[in-house]
C-alpha cells in the first residue's frame, strides 16, 4: 500500500510539473510576437473577441495580405455596413471582400465555421488573427475540423495584456491577467484531451 501511495504521489507530481511546463510555454507564446508577417494568403480569418483583433484583420486585407476577409462569430444582427462604420471604413470598400460569419458561438464553431468558408471557396490557405492566448487552442480546433488548410498564425495582444498600455508591451501583470490566462490554458488543455466536443452546442445553424 505504501508503495503504491508513493507511485500515486509521484505520479501526481509529474502531473502537476507537466502542467507547470505547459503553462510557461503558454504564456511564451501568448505574448509572442507575429512569426511571419508579410506572407500572403489566400484569405485573412479574424476570430471576434475584441475589436483590435477585427481592426488588425482590416488592416491586412487593406495592405494586400490577402484578398478577402471572413469574420467569424460575428454577432448575428451586425451588418458589413455596420462593421464598415465601427472601423471608420467606407462600406463600399468592404463589399465583395468581407463575409461575416453568423453562425460561431465557441472556439470549436469558429473551427466549423472557418473549415466550411474555405472548402465553399476552394481556399488553400489563411491568415489566422486573434489573442495570442487563444492561438492555440483556435490553432488546434482548426486543424481538426480542416487539416488540409494552411494556416499562419497572426497572433494580437490585447490591450489589457500589454504592459503599461505600451502596443509593444509585453510584461504581464495583475490578478485579473492572470486569472485570464491560466483559465485560458486549461480550455486549451481540455481541448486538446478533445473534452469540448461534448460540449453542448451553441452554434447557430450555418447560414
Amino acid at each position: 500500500m505504501k508503495r503504491l501511495l508513493v507511485l500515486i504521489g509521484g505520479l501526481g507530481l509529474a502531473g502537476l510539473l507537466l502542467l507547470g511546463w505547459g503553462f510557461l510555454r503558454f504564456l511564451a507564446g501568448a505574448t509572442a510576437a507575429v512569426e511571419d508577417p508579410v506572407r500572403p494568403t489566400e484569405a485573412v480569418v479574424v476570430l471576434t473577441g475584441g475589436a483590435d483583433r477585427v481592426e488588425t484583420a482590416l488592416r491586412l486585407l487593406e495592405q494586400g495580405a490577402a484578398p478577402r476577409l471572413l469574420v467569424s462569430g460575428a454577432h448575428a444582427r451586425l451588418t458589413l455596413p455596420e462593421l464598415a462604420r465601427a472601423h471608420g471604413r467606407d462600406p463600399a470598400a468592404l463589399t465583395g471582400r468581407v463575409t461575416l460569419g453568423w453562425a460561431a458561438a465557441t472556439t470549436l464553431g469558429n473551427a466549423v465555421e472557418v473549415a466550411a468558408y474555405a472548402r465553399g471557396r476552394g481556399i488553400g490557405s489563411v491568415r489566422l488573427v486573434t489573442a495570442g492566448y487563444h492561438m492555440p487552442r483556435a490553432l488546434l480546433e482548426l486543424r481538426r475540423a480542416a487539416p488540409g488548410l494552411e494556416v499562419v498564425p497572426h497572433p494580437v495582444v490585447p490591450p489589457g495584456l500589454r504592459a503599461d498600455g505600451s502596443p509593444d508591451g509585453r510584461a504581464l501583470s495583475g490578478l485579473r491577467r492572470w486569472t485570464l490566462l491560466s483559465g485560458e490554458y486549461l480550455k486549451y488543455v481540455a481541448a486538446a484531451a478533445g473534452l469540448t466536443r461534448f460540449l453542448p452546442a451553441k452554434e447557430r445553424a450555418l447560414r
